[in-house]
Parts: structure tokens; sequence; C-alpha cells
């Protein structure tokens, strides 16, 4: 049997500034559509911060109720991103907005390592937004917004890995 057409499985991180709003919800979703449609292509899904103020925290209850209303269960701990092991272990590493991919390529010691950086947006075919706004500072409105801009960008980054 010949496995050269078999796309190899890769390990995806999400990456927003604390790791309580964006990034774990990003996670919950892609999750879902990962073993809903793309089972076969991930090998592992995580989500991290690029500061540490929540370590160990679940995500912000806000997000997680709003998702919780879309079916998506929020489960992830917050976890500040490390450079000297997500960079090596990660295949697509993940901001969700232009200052979090500029943070990552401060971070990043190697041209392998940049490579792997991309923002969520860039998968999202069609939408109006060129980031993932961050909900934190405002209302239930705000979280509805990014849920709908995470789930279509995870259904281009399942596509995107398919390739």
């Amino acid at each position: 049997m010949n496995n050269s057409n078999k796309t190899a499985r890769k390990r995806v991180l999400f990456v927003c500034l604390g790791n309580i709003c964006r990034s774990p919800a990003a996670e919950a979703i892609f999750r879902k559509r990962v073993l809903e449609k793309g089972r076969d292509i991930i090998e592992e899904i995580d989500s991290a911060g690029l500061n540490g103020y929540h370590n160990g925290e679940m995500a912000d209850s806000r997000m997680i109720r709003v998702a919780q209303r879309r079916g998506y269960n929020i489960t992830s701990i917050s976890r500040k991103f490390n450079p000297n092991i997500d960079f090596d272990k990660f295949d697509f590493i993940i901001g969700m907005d232009d200052f979090n991919v500029k943070e990552l390529k401060n971070l990043a010691k190697k041209a392998e390592h940049i490579s792997k950086i991309s923002k969520m947006t860039d998968y999202g075919d069609g939408i109006s937004y060129n980031a993932v706004p961050d909900p934190y500072y405002g209302g239930d409105e705000g979280f509805v917004k990014v849920l709908d801009i995470l789930e279509k960008c995870s259904d281009g980054l399942i596509t995107k890995l398919r390739l």
C-alpha cells in the first residue's frame, strides 16, 4: 500500500494574549470541527497565551457560557507560550491578531519557527475581519463575534491542512 498521498498529522497551537478568551475558544471550536471532519489530519490541538497573567486559570466565564450555547466545551487551562518547547513541538502556531503574530515572531529564534506562525484570519475565506478581536472588555456580543470568526476560520484551516 502506498502511503505517499496520506496527509501527515499536524499539531496546532492557538495563541492570544492571556489564553482565557480567544485562544481557548479557538482550541475548542477547532477540536469539535476536527472531530466532525478532520480527525485524520490532526495529532494535537492546544492553546497558550503570550503573558502568564492567567496561568492555571479556566477560560473567561463569559466565553465559556457563550461557547456552550453553540455546543462548544471550553475546558483548557491557561498557560504561557513557551518558545523553548512550543516552536519545536507544533507545526502551526496561530495568533489571533497582528500583535500576537508580531510577538511570536519576536520570540522565534529560527526561520523554521517563523514559517510556522500565521494569523487565524488567514484561514477565513470571505470574512471581513483581519484579526480576531479581543472581547475581554466588552459584552456578550463581542464573544459572539469571536465565535463567528473562529468558526469560519477553523473550517478554512481544516481545508488548508488537507492540501
